[in-house]
Order: structure tokens, then C-alpha cells, then sequence
């Protein structure tokens, strides 16, 4: 196995309101865990498309455009106790594009229960830099380097 399979490809939407403020969600599976979007690359697929698929199947929508991508992929590993039973212990974490996109609805047609098999139980829009500190911690090297790449499109406009 080299390398690159020990991680699961996939994409993170940080969504941006018109407020600058960033939707985040608190998984079902781990109460207090809030996260933006993200989800796995399907084979073949792009990952402009799945991180648009990803909106629809976690929030019931992707009336967002994308308006910036990370420059490389993001990788984050597993805490050791979590690397055994996550994704049936294939991966050792996830290597991540990440996408910013503007939210072009309103916040009435995001909808947790859309999918068969919700992931979030509640939402939210928050400051960009408080992020970091809603994440579960072996991530928060990872939104650390999202909020650097993507602070700018949060900048207050006078």
C-alpha cells in the first residue's frame, strides 16, 4: 500500500453566508463534535462535483457557488483509538480538498434530515476564527490551515 492509500481522498465545503459567518453542524454520532461539510471522493468522480453532492446529501442543498479551493490537499490522521474502527481501520485519515463557497439561500432551505442517513443533529453559522475551536481536536491542524487559506474571503468590507 503506498502512501496516498492510506488515506481516504475526499472534500470539506467551509460555506460562507452574507454575513461572512461559516455554517457548521453537530454530528449525531459525537454530541459537542460541530464540523463543516465533507465527505468521501466516489471513483471517478471530481472533486468539484462531490463536495456539491456533499451539500445536498448534509445540509439538503448546494445553492452555494465555489469561490476558492485549497492550494494542496489537506491530510489529517486518526487518533490511534479511533483508527481501528473508522472506514473498517482501511485509512489512517483523510487527505481533503477544500472548497470555500458562498450560500446563496437562505438559511430555511438547509435542511439535516434530507438524506437517508442524517449526519447532524443541529447547525449553525459562527465567526470564522472560532472554527478551531469547535472541532474535535486531531483536526484542528487541519482548520487551522483552512482558516489561513481562506480568512480572506471573511475580511469585514467597510
Amino acid at each position: 500500500m503506498t502512501e496516498g492509500d492510506i488515506y481516504r481522498r475526499g472534500v470539506g465545503a467551509l460555506l460562507l453566508n452574507d454575513q461572512n459567518l461559516v455554517f457548521v453542524a453537530q454530528r449525531i454520532d459525537t454530541p459537542g463534535a460541530w464540523q463543516m461539510p465533507q465527505g468521501g471522493i466516489d471513483e471517478g468522480e471530481d472533486p468539484r462535483e462531490t463536495v456539491m453532492r456533499e451539500l445536498i446529501e448534509e445540509i439538503g442543498t448546494d445553492n452555494a457557488e465555489i469561490v476558492a479551493e485549497t492550494l494542496d490537499w489537506l491530510v489529517y490522521d486518526l487518533p490511534d483509538e479511533l483508527r481501528n474502527t473508522v472506514w473498517d481501520g482501511k485509512y489512517r485519515g483523510q487527505k481533503q480538498k477544500w472548497f470555500a463557497l458562498r450560500f446563496l439561500g437562505n438559511d430555511s432551505d438547509i435542511d439535516l434530515d434530507a438524506d437517508d442517513h442524517p449526519e447532524f443533529d443541529t447547525w449553525k453559522w459562527v465567526p470564522m476564527d472560532q472554527l478551531t475551536y469547535l472541532i474535535v481536536p486531531f483536526k484542528r491542524s487541519l482548520y487551522d490551515n483552512i482558516v489561513r487559506e481562506f480568512s480572506h474571503l471573511a475580511a469585514k468590507t467597510s
